[in-house]
């Protein structure tokens, strides 16, 4: 955090931005059309995303692909849903690594089937030495679950005696979360008018700015991105502190 940000100066950012893609169902009910086809418009909306990210500056983007939640969908659905992610890496995965972009991913991994997890082991070896934007697939991720490995991770520690629990602070617990490579989030956006977070990204967004964008996913282009980023600059970043002149509240950052 910077002395400007500590003061209450407008962002400059953000560096770091997350989107909940979330609309691809009502997308496709709204034209009379299968789930399915909303999910595959929901592709070419993240692939038009990574895209303008990248033009923007945007250093680090993060997209929640698939939750732990949503493997409570239909069989058929989240077999769909499988298959359009092996068909992104296998397409899209050639291009981003010509551009420099560097492909991260987020989410337990013991549970998944061995052909996925080779899948994410690819992606994230055949970009790994890229400088360019870093683009962060939450997959199979849920909030409170990483917080969860998070804490048992450390507690295994501590009991074999590796670490004491004094030792634990927020800069250990973070080092250890699934993002500790990456920076917290400054803006979050959620596409489709929903207004909540859906377990994503708890600890990270902690102190992020929140834009919920009433566009639905596979609608998701350049303009609408530009604007959640305009709305961003005109927050005020004041972290638990106050503007000047203070006002009297306290207590709420």
């Amino acid at each position: 955090m910077s002395a400007g940000q500590r003061q209450g100066q407008q962002p400059a950012g953000p560096s770091h931005v997350a989107i909940i893609m979330d609309g691809n169902g009502r997308w496709a009910q709204m034209r009379g059309l299968p789930r399915q086809e909303g999910h595959r418009r929901g592709l070419d909306a993240l692939r038009r995303t990574v895209k303008n990210a990248g033009e923007l500056g945007i250093a680090v983007l993060t997209l929640y692909s698939f939750s732990t939640e949503n493997w409570r969908r239909p069989q058929a659905e989240v077999s769909f849903l499988m298959g359009l992610l092996k068909r992104f890496v296998e397409k899209d995965l050639a291009e981003l690594d010509a551009s420099g972009v560097k492909v991260r991913i987020i989410g337990g991994r013991e549970d998944l089937a061995p052909d996925l997890r080779r899948l994410v082991e690819h992606a994230e070896a055949m970009t790994c030495n890229n400088t360019g934007m870093t683009l962060a697939i939450a997959f199979n991720y849920g909030s409170r679950d990483e917080i969860v490995r998070t804490a048992r991770a450390l507690a295994a520690e501590v009991a074999a005696g590796r670490i004491a629990t004094s030792a634990i602070d927020e800069a250990l617990f973070s080092s250890r979360l699934d993002t500790s490579d990456l920076p917290d989030p400054e803006l979050v956006i959620r596409t489709s008018g929903e207004t909540r977070i859906s377990n994503f990204l708890l600890w990270q967004a902690a102190y992020a700015e929140f834009v919920f964008s009433p566009v639905l996913w596979p609608d998701f282009d350049r303009a609408a991105l530009e604007d959640a980023l305009a709305e961003y600059r005109r927050r005020e970043r004041r972290f638990g502190g106050v503007s000047e002149p203070a006002d009297r509240n306290v207590g709420a950052a």
